[in-house]
């Protein structure tokens, strides 16, 4: 007789995806592009060093772009999410504060601008990132701005989009070229264009 296997089979689909194999993989290509940078980026090395097949990474993505904008979603949400309670001035300041500190010292905020480069040449990967990461993100700032205008606690000096462009660009030309952004920039944009308390 056979002896009892401990451990029941596991259940697979083609396109059921290990959990522990998943987060690796999105950490290896995390970890590879701030090493590398994206232009060396590989799915192969992704798969060496998350030790999974490369054929696994095709299957569960079309490429490292995907792979990369994965990272993103999940790392945003985990560690800069955009505020949903009550919009106050402080909050809204706050979340403007903690982009800057994202694009400048998070690894995931190096994958932002990985993207936001490659997107510059790279038509595909500008529709993927807009679909999947700033136009959803975009909703959510638009609300946190419209809650704090019902509030009175800001009032911006130019719609919505604009505002929110013409605070975190400075920031986002900052981060690209390497200059570091200080706290005082982004306060003096949010206190210009947001006049808060107005």
């Amino acid at each position: 007789m056979p002896a009892a296997n401990s451990q029941p089979p596991r259940v697979r689909s083609g396109n059921q995806r290990d959990e522990a194999a998943r987060l690796a993989v999105l950490h290896a290509a995390d970890d590879l592009l701030v090493e590398h940078g994206f232009a060396r980026l590989t799915i192969e090395a992704i798969a060496r060093r998350a030790g999974v097949a490369k054929q696994t990474i095709y299957r569960w993505w079309p490429s490292k772009v995907e792979i990369l904008l994965d990272t993103l979603i999940e790392d945003s949400e985990k560690r800069f999410p955009v505020p949903v309670e009550k919009s106050t001035e402080d909050s809204i300041r706050g979340y403007f504060r903690g982009f800057a500190r994202f694009v400048t010292r998070d690894p995931a905020g190096k994958v932002l601008l990985a993207l936001i480069a490659e997107a510059q040449h790279n038509p595909e990967t500008a529709r993927s990132l807009h679909s999947r990461y700033l136009d959803p993100r975009r909703e959510l700032e638009r609300d946190l701005l419209t809650r704090g205008i019902e509030a009175g606690e800001v009032s911006p000096r130019l719609d919505l989009d604009a505002t929110i462009d013409a605070v975190v660009g400075p920031v986002v030309y900052r981060a690209l070229t390497g200059a570091s952004v200080p706290r005082g920039l982004v306060d003096a944009l949010f206190d210009e264009l947001l006049k808060p308390g107005a």
